[in-house]
């Protein structure tokens, strides 16, 4: 990895000659575009590394399905001819990938199945048009599994997304193209989305770091059908930022966040609050029927260790009935999948619909009724209020084991098993609505290791200023060449 440098001057001294230029993928978003605004490179050079980067290692991961190469370099030169007063946005000439789920004009919205192979969009979903509207170029789009169902990415449409650390494990899903593409250098930032940790799962498998964002902060819109999502999605689906940076997350967060007609749902927030009383800080290092790898407990504590360094207080402690906001977000999810899953079987493979239905089996969803699941969601919301109070961060695991082969849940007798026993710290972003920040912290026996941050409702603030602190004290795992 190069070194991180802040300062223009520095940079520009750095980005003299073809070989440092050939570096360009190393480098943050923000750190890109300040480097395009100073002039000292251009917005088609920095497109152009990505190309290339993309030309060389995309074979080996698979990562990105379609590259946009002549519409970039067209915006690239375009940003380029445009005078200085008058380029708007942080991302002006920055490239950037997006999920193949979410609609991007002149590329098919395919959610991995063959049937839609074909569904092109007529207008950009929100948040591809706000990245736009910031300046950012729209480079490629990435890898997913059949209609975002799996912690793993492969598809019978596109292939499998190969694990750039261990080819033999998951990326993790569902925004894994993302994950491995920011984690090969192929693009400086990626949009994705997050039911079940999409966001969160591929940024742990891979080591960059992503936001999940509170329910209603991003909007979430599809000019597709359906356009009206199920209850489920209604209450934990969000669209959201990743990078390799915490300072890109927020900015990214800057552009993406806001009320937006397509989504009745999302609104107009601020984007900080109020000072907490104390900086205080919780480590979750023990969840109960579950024994957390030995990197994942020396890195929470480490990061402990940052921010008491920094002046926080630190205590161990853990938030209320985590198995029970599993088993919640369990229920909510499969009381959807109950009856969407049968719809699904003639559009997806074999092995994903038994899986899914095991996922039903295992959760019991027909004998709950809606309005006692939603009650119990609002209860452990509440708890939850009552524990921020007196934690306003929460650092944690993000999947509570390593990552595992690549196809392990899909195994007919233990997959379900295994999706309870990975997702105990990623559940209550969605079913509670939680804000949350992966971050990788290093590299522990040949793979990533990294934490999860949680804040209250609305505080994505905290999440970001406290993963900021840790992000200095640590090196950054990524970017990578793929293990070939």
């Amino acid at each position: 990895m190069i070194a991180r440098c802040t300062r223009s001057s520095t940079m520009r001294g750095f980005y003299q000659g073809n070989q440092a230029m050939n570096e360009l993928f190393k480098l943050s978003a923000t750190e890109l575009a300040t480097l395009i605004s100073s002039g000292d490179v251009s917005s088609r050079e920095v497109v152009d590394a990505h190309l290339d980067r993309i030309e060389q290692v995309n074979g080996h991961v698979n990562a990105i399905t379609v590259v946009l190469s002549d519409s970039a370099r067209q915006a690239a030169d375009a940003a380029d001819a445009m005078p200085r007063d008058q380029r708007v946005g942080p991302f002006h000439g920055v490239p950037f990938t997006i999920k193949e789920n979410i609609d991007c004009v002149g590329s098919a919205t395919t959610q991995g199945i063959p049937l839609m192979a074909e569904a092109m969009p007529t207008r950009d979903a929100p948040v591809v048009a706000r990245m736009k509207a910031a300046g950012a170029i729209a480079l490629g789009r990435t890898n997913m599994p059949e209609m975002g169902l799996r912690l793993s990415t492969d598809n019978p449409l596109r292939g499998r997304t190969l694990n750039p650390w261990n080819a033999e494990l998951t990326a993790g899903g569902s925004s894994g193209g993302d994950g491995v593409a920011l984690a090969t250098g192929m693009t400086p930032l990626g949009l994705g989305n997050d039911i079940g940790g999409s966001l969160r799962n591929p940024a742990y498998c891979n080591g960059i770091t992503s936001l999940k964002p509170t329910r209603g902060r991003i909007p979430h819109a599809s000019c597709l059908e359906p356009e009206d999502a199920g209850m489920a999605a209604q209450a934990m689906l969000v669209e959201g930022p990743m990078a390799r940076s915490v300072t890109d997350l927020r900015q990214a967060l800057s552009v993406l966040a806001g009320r937006d007609i397509r989504d009745p749902l999302s609104v107009d927030a601020p984007l900080a609050g109020q000072a907490p009383t104390r900086q205080r800080a919780a480590l979750v290092t023990e969840i109960d029927g579950l024994t957390l790898p030995a990197a994942t407990i020396r890195e929470i504590e480490r990061a402990g260790r940052v921010l008491a360094a920094a002046g926080w207080e630190v205590e161990t402690a853990s938030p209320p009935e985590l198995l029970q906001v599993t088993e919640t977000w369990g229920n909510v999810l499969t009381i959807d999948f109950s009856v969407m899953v049968p719809l699904l079987k003639p559009l997806i493979t074999g092995p994903l619909y038994h899986q899914l239905m095991e996922v039903c089996r295992r959760f019991d969803c027909g004998n709950i009724p809606n309005s006692a699941v939603h009650a119990e969601r609002a209860r452990l919301g509440r708890l939850w209020s009552a524990f921020f109070a007196d934690y306003p961060v929460v650092i944690g695991p993000t999947w509570t084991c390593l990552p595992w082969p690549a196809d392990a849940d899909l195994d007919p007798e233990t997959g379900a098993a295994l999706l309870e026993r990975t997702v105990p710290f990623i559940t209550p972003g969605n079913v509670l609505g939680l804000p949350s920040v992966a971050l990788p912290t290093g590299v522990s026996e040949g793979l990533p290791t990294g934490i999860q941050i949680y804040a209250d409702l609305w505080r994505e603030d905290l999440c970001l200023d406290a993963a900021e602190i840790i992000e200095a004290g640590v090196e950054r795992p990524t970017p990578i060449d793929p293990v070939v």
